[in-house]
């Protein structure tokens, strides 16, 4: 079966149904197709591709077009900052940046060819468009770079398909579908899940632009079916339907959709239960990665239970394990979370020993987050093996990247970076400094703006505290839980 099977065939039943719609653009399934045939032929052969990944249907057509050419493609955060765009550059050294012909590209791209991408077939199409190997490369999505500078995770084709189709199977993803959403379009959930799923249905995908709690009711209102969203935007629609102006547009629209899922960190119990009492409908929750897709889900036909992620998904083994790597029997002892299957990565780019290191011998995927697993196999996480991995607005953020970008700073002579609570964002990012000159510490805002123009505007610290001095251990180990206490 092809990758996206309703573009293969521009005369197919789903020609006229709508593919794709954001603000400024509405494609069919014809006009995509069109669309992204002619420019399919303009990159076949160009090796890898990058997509300045903006919230618009250009960046649906450059990805769908890279996948239809068999072309890797690279999605960059355009928020991202210039140390760690050019790391990724370097890295995944893309022969051409795809972008729209308006968007103004940073100099970490100016040696890259340009390809300016719109919505309208530019060229003439090719005769016909061969499926490349399921183990081809489709995607390099790179990883937050918890302990270091960025991976890019080699997402092969197999894996797309994997774990898109498990999720048919959990969630009854059927072409009637219309999933809204304004998640961004350069990780797994909004561009894998949140676009390919959709045109892997044969199904329609509205895209916000820019998330708000008017623009979600509008949508379900009209016709949307699911709503994809992160924890952030789940506590906003908790916080739109407690007000008494708007509530009830807000609790009839959120009640018509057949499926509210929300991934990328942990929903709150509170806004599940504050959704569910104004709305008799409750968020699903489901549990992936980078590198492995998604691994578990709460079925549509299965029992919504706050504070787990449901069982895995169709195809993939899951397995907690002990700090040796002895597999854990009984159900509810805390152990690693360990997955194998259809849906894992092929691999680090340029990275053979992280590739090894993330995989047991037997091709166990080791991801760091730890659980425990219900009677009914149900998969409850409790938190991360290490203490440095920060999920802050849906966004997971390494503590490592943000303490190299402060220690750049001249006014700062030690830093450490944790998270804690945070009502909206789930976990805020909190810098610990010790300033360099004591009298005259730099500027919390400063601080902030340094490390937004450094790594990305979410990876700010949102709270900064300044000490004497950081508390270490004997081997001179910086000891973050004493920095709470």
């Amino acid at each position: 079966m092809p990758l996206l099977p309703a573009l293969q065939d521009a005369a197919s039943p789903a020609a006229a149904r709508e593919a794709v719609r954001f603000d400024e653009a509405s494609l069919t399934y014809a006009r995509l197709t069109e669309v992204t045939d002619a420019l399919a032929a303009r990159l076949a052969g160009a090796g890898r591709v990058a997509v300045w990944a903006t919230p618009t249907a250009r960046t649906v057509v450059a990805v769908v077009a890279a996948l239809r050419a068999g072309v890797p493609a690279v999605p960059l955060n355009p928020k991202t900052g210039e140390r760690e765009l050019a790391h990724i550059v370097a890295d995944s050294a893309p022969s051409a940046v795809l972008a729209s012909p308006d968007d103004v590209l940073p100099p970490a791209l100016a040696a890259l060819d340009r390809v300016d991408v719109g919505t309208a077939a530019t060229g003439p199409a090719p005769a016909a468009l061969p499926e490349p190997d399921p183990e081809s490369p489709a995607l390099i999505v790179y990883t937050s770079g918890t302990t270091g500078p960025p991976k890019g995770a080699v997402l092969p084709r197999r894996a797309l398909a994997a774990s898109l189709d498990a999720l048919e199977d959990a969630w009854q993803w059927t072409a009637d579908d219309v999933l809204v959403h304004a998640l961004p379009l350069f990780h797994v959930h909004g561009l894998i899940l949140g676009v390919l799923g959709p045109l892997r249905r044969g199904g329609s995908v509205r895209h916000l632009g820019r998330f708000s709690p008017e623009g979600v009711a509008r949508e379900l209102g009209a016709g949307g079916t699911m709503l994809f969203g992160v924890p952030t935007m789940y506590h906003r629609l908790a916080e739109a339907l407690a007000d008494p102006d708007a509530s009830a547009g807000f609790a009839k629209a959120l009640a018509g959709a057949r499926l509210l899922v929300s991934g990328s960190a942990a929903l709150p119990v509170h806004d599940h239960e504050r959704i569910a009492a104004a709305t008799g409908r409750r968020v699903i929750e489901r549990y992936g990665m980078t590198e492995t897709l998604m691994n578990t889900g709460v079925r549509a036909d299965g029992v919504p239970r706050p504070g787990t992620v449901g069982p895995p998904l169709r195809g993939v083994e899951l397995r907690l394990v002990e700090e040796d790597g002895t597999p854990l029997d009984g159900p509810e002892s805390i152990g690693e979370i360990q997955v194998r299957g259809p849906n894992l990565f092929t691999g680090y780019l340029n990275r053979p020993d992280a590739t090894a290191a993330a995989l047991t011998g037997d091709g166990w995927f080791r991801t760091g987050d730890m659980a425990t697993l219900d009677p009914d196999g149900y998969v409850r996480i409790v938190g991360r093996k290490a203490t440095d991995l920060i999920k802050s607005g849906g966004y997971k953020i390494g503590a490592g990247e943000i303490e190299n970008a402060l220690l750049d700073h001249p006014g700062v002579r030690e830093a450490a970076v944790t998270g804690e609570p945070d009502a909206d964002l789930g976990e805020r990012i909190v810098a610990w400094v010790v300033p360099a000159d004591p009298a005259a510490p730099p500027a919390a805002d400063a601080l902030a703006d340094h490390v937004a123009a450094q790594l990305a505007p979410h990876k700010r610290p949102r709270a900064v505290r300044y000490l004497d001095a950081l508390p270490r251990n004997d081997l001179g180990k910086i000891m973050k839980r004493a920095l709470h206490d």
